[in-house]
């Protein structure tokens, strides 16, 4: 068992807490706002109870998984045990280069710093410390209590010793850990966001409609989610960063954001997170809808 710091409280952070927590790691789940804690214990309890019902899990496995989780507000309370702390804030380069400087403050000189960015680099990251050998990237997929890819993302500085510990962990959690390089994007996104850049751009230029483009994808393709709909899933917000962070790191105008997620993003419409995007989300059913009168 390890002492485990999750910084954030979102769907990536409640979801890797739940992974630890279920496997008998000790979860300290930090975030700035205590109703995010709130929603995610919420949201956690809730997963559980859905494992319950489906027989996957036991009444006993839920209260034991519950009971390994403790929320915090105050950062410096939460990880100055920990013997790794991974990070799941909003993929932004300055947020999370702070939060590795007050984390770098705080935690044991031997902690392992992960953070679950999905695009920005590791050694940028790292270069904000005063341990770079023990910053990786730690790269769950969502949902992460199901889906079994962890990218293991090796920084400039990372030690061979932190990288196999991180890569034996994540077989630990029944994870498949996938060891690669620091570079924009890595591997999952540096394949995926221009496949859902070229989507979008199939709908700005009036190629075809959402559904007929997801449908091409997903009866033709094998794909289990069409790129729009799997667009809205992660958010668009996250998709353009991703694709910003790409366009800059290589410079290759092939990454360039379609103009239309930008301006979604800037109207607001960043999926399901905000009940719009390339599909309309209702809550109260489980069907997805086109968004009416989409205007490009």
């Amino acid at each position: 068992m390890k002492k485990v710091t999750v910084i954030g409280a979102g769907t990536m952070g409640n979801g890797i807490a739940q992974v630890f927590a279920m496997n008998g790691h000790h979860v300290h789940l930090v975030d700035v706002v205590q109703e995010a804690l709130s929603n995610a214990m919420a949201t956690i309890t809730k997963n559980l109870s859905r494992m319950v019902v489906k027989g996957k899990i036991t009444e006993e496995v839920k209260t034991a998984t519950l009971a390994n989780i403790i929320t915090f507000t105050d950062m410096a309370a939460a990880a100055c045990e920990a013997e790794i702390v991974v990070e799941a804030a909003t993929e932004n380069i300055g947020l999370k280069t702070k939060i590795f400087r007050q984390i770098d403050e705080v935690a044991p000189a031997g902690t392992i710093l992960a953070t679950n960015t999905s695009s920005i680099s590791i050694t940028k990251i790292a270069a904000a410390t005063s341990r770079p050998e023990n910053i990786i990237g730690m790269h769950f997929m969502n949902p992460v209590p199901v889906m079994k890819l962890v990218e293991v993302i090796r920084g400039y500085s990372t030690s061979d010793e932190v990288t196999s510990e991180v890569m034996e962990l994540s077989r630990q959690l029944g994870k498949v850990p996938v060891e690669v390089n620091d570079y924009p994007g890595f591997v999952a996104n540096r394949i995926l966001m221009p496949m859902i850049n070229e989507a979008i751009y199939s709908l700005f230029e009036s190629v075809a409609g959402v559904e007929e483009i997801d449908t091409v994808m997903k009866l033709g393709m094998a794909h289990p989610m069409g790129p729009l709909q799997l667009a809205d899933f992660i958010g668009l917000d996250v998709c353009l960063a991703i694709l910003q962070v790409l366009h800059e790191g290589f410079g290759n105008p092939k990454y360039a954001p379609c103009p239309l997620l930008v301006n979604l993003v800037a109207a607001g419409k960043m999926g399901v997170k905000s009940g719009e995007g390339f599909y309309l989300h209702r809550r109260d059913v489980n069907n997805l809808e086109v968004a009416p009168n989409f205007r490009r």
